[in-house]
């Protein structure tokens, strides 16, 4: 079975803070890269308007996305708040109930898998 826990984050961008939320993309993306090896996928997206901006972020298992939630907590989550505007959080897979716990105010949409494949 697919341990993989994955996310999207629909999320809006604040008046006039488009650069410093480059600043932060990239600040976020290479700590992220550099310390989290059980994060397979961490990609920022924007809407053509530059109002919106999403984040795809997909992790091994719910312990490798506990310890990206940890580390956002501690390092980005305050700088985060005031630049991104969270409109909507939907979590994929069969996260633990720790996951579950650890996110349970923000309001996640669960999706559980269905069917299909991964190659």
């Amino acid at each position: 079975m697919n341990e993989n826990i994955f996310w999207v984050l629909d999320t809006e961008i604040g008046e006039g803070k488009m650069e410093d939320l480059k600043l932060l993309m990239t600040e976020m993306s290479d700590h992220t890269k550099a310390n989290e090896p059980g994060t397979l996928n961490y990609e920022w997206f924007t809407s053509s308007d530059n109002k919106r901006c999403a984040l795809f972020e997909r992790y091994a298992d719910s312990a490798a996305a506990l310890v990206h939630l940890s580390s956002f907590m501690k390092n980005f989550a305050k700088r985060f708040m005031e630049i991104l505007t969270v409109k909507k959080f939907v979590v994929y897979g069969n996260p633990s109930d720790e996951f579950k716990d650890a996110v349970k105010s923000l309001g996640v949409i669960y999706y559980s898998p269905l069917g299909g494949f991964k190659r």
